[in-house]
């Protein structure tokens, strides 16, 4: 999205840098999910609106979500109003918690995938990058067998490209190199 400020500075400051924090990488699957058939810059605009409507995504308080909740979530203009992609949030919460319950470090069960460190690819030009790999294919079916919702191996290789997970910024991009030393 050359061109539009708001993509051009996520880009240049988030968008694939090593995220580590287990409710973070939470917060960017959700809203990756939510993106299920619209364009990020659509979720990125709206980004501080879901933050407001899902508690800042405090998990313990998303979890909690009843009838009352889900209704003023589809009644909020700010977010995208989908039955579905609500519930799915809501669930994926308690599912967060549960893993937490039992001493499973949502970060550590990420990172698990790469090994700890981002894989650090070498795409030269867009052409090359990929839609969804091997890897997304693997960490969607495991997410999937926990119970996440949205979370197919496109929408998950999206989200391990924004998280650092993957870098995926081209050779030529001044961010591939930057990201690269980010890397724990």
């Amino acid at each position: 999205m050359a061109g539009n400020p708001m993509y051009e500075a996520y880009h240049d400051t988030e968008w694939g840098v090593p995220e580590y924090d287990s409710r973070a990488l939470w917060e960017k699957l959700v809203l990756d999910g939510f993106q299920a058939g619209l364009a990020w810059i659509t979720i990125l605009r709206k980004r501080d609106a879901f933050r407001a409507a899902f508690d800042n995504f405090d998990p313990e308080k998303v979890a909690r979500y009843g009838e009352g909740d889900r209704a003023r979530l589809m009644a909020d203009a700010g977010i995208v109003r989908s039955n579905a992609k609500i519930d799915a949030a809501i669930e994926s919460a308690k599912i967060y918690l549960q893993m937490k319950a039992r001493g499973e470090d949502f970060s550590e069960f990420c990172w698990g995938f790469v090994g700890g460190e981002p894989v650090q690819n070498g795409w030269t030009s867009k052409s090359q990058v990929p839609a969804q790999t091997d890897l997304a294919v693997e960490v969607s079916k495991a997410l999937k067998a926990k119970g996440f919702k949205f979370v197919g191996p496109v929408i998950v290789y999206a989200w391990m490209q924004a998280t650092g997970l993957v870098n995926d910024h081209l050779t030529c991009c001044e961010r591939h190199d930057a990201v690269k030393r980010l890397a724990r």
